[in-house]
């Protein structure tokens, strides 16, 4: 098929997927070099997804069926984590662990920041009584605590992985609704938001075309920074029996499961803690990073 002077559609977008590359390739030098702590802690969010992803391939064992010729083998060089109480390798679990947390937590994020963003959006452009009656909402779901609220819904809706993507996601709205809404308050206020106005475009048409764009960078991050509040409640929720069922590898419920023992082993407890701290922390300073690098406030600081 050929476009124009008789091109072909694809000659056509090539320079066009070839700059845009480049911006994205300049934007990740500018990043790396202005921010280089919080890009190695974005390499080590990269390489925590892709450890997610490959666990089949990557785990050395498989993470559920037993083993009871091991059973509470300490770490050396055949299991490098050691195995638990029934003989499963301990490394295989953490490695498989990382599919469920990571899925629960970018799922939940998701969902949760992007309902608030939209909600934030419509109730900060159009005011009235949507703006009050949305802020009494948002207050009412932080006056709880984001891990006693998704204790609760759990407990209503039962534990399931779909339950807890939406108790998590429930607890992420507010913070998208007040983000999101303080930066629509300050862009509705520019000319060129009046002058789509003065030339007659729906409301729907301003806040998707001239002021939606504005509130892309709050939501990266937003969905960034969240990430590691959402490990937490999630490990914490496994934690307290009411995560994924076992026999299914979470660290939360590894934890959960070396603290039922009477004397539980310290690599069964130091490994999948070790991993729920290095993902926290990963994603945090990344997500950190990332809000420095967008802020043109702070440019130019430390």
């Amino acid at each position: 098929m050929t476009v124009g002077n008789g091109k072909t559609r694809t000659q056509a977008v090539l320079p066009i997927v070839r700059q845009n590359l480049g911006k994205l390739l300049n934007t990740v030098r500018m990043f790396r070099s202005r921010s280089p702590v919080a890009a190695f802690w974005g390499v080590v969010c990269l390489l925590l997804v892709l450890m997610a992803l490959a666990a089949p391939i990557v785990a050395p064992d498989d993470p559920i069926i037993p083993d009871f010729t091991k059973m509470h083998a300490e770490p050396d060089s055949g299991s490098w984590f050691g195995t638990d109480d029934i003989g499963r390798d301990v490394l295989s679990r953490v490695i498989h662990g990382a599919r469920v947390t990571l899925f629960v937590a970018l799922t939940s994020v998701l969902i949760g920041t992007t309902i608030g963003a939209v909600w934030g959006l419509a109730s900060g452009y159009l005011g009235g009584k949507l703006e009050l009656i949305s802020e009494r909402l948002v207050e009412i779901i932080m006056a709880m605590p984001g891990l006693i609220l998704a204790f609760v819904l759990v407990l209503v809706l039962g534990a399931s992985v779909w339950t807890i993507i939406i108790a998590i996601a429930v607890t992420r709205v507010p913070f998208g609704v007040r983000v999101i809404r303080s930066v629509v308050l300050s862009v509705k206020q520019t000319a060129y938001v009046d002058s789509a106005r003065a030339i007659g475009a729906s409301p729907i048409r301003v806040m998707a075309r001239h002021i939606a764009p504005q509130c892309v960078a709050p939501y990266i991050v937003l969905a960034t920074v969240h990430l590691g509040t959402a490990i937490v409640i999630e490990a914490s929720l496994s934690f307290l029996g009411l995560g994924v069922r076992p026999p299914t590898a979470t660290w939360g419920g590894m934890l959960g499961e070396a603290s039922g023992l009477l004397r539980p082993n310290w690599w069964m407890v130091v490994f999948p803690g070790l991993a729920i701290t290095i993902a926290v922390l990963a994603f945090n300073l990344f997500g950190d990073g990332i809000r420095d690098a967008l802020d043109p406030r702070l440019r130019g600081t430390r």
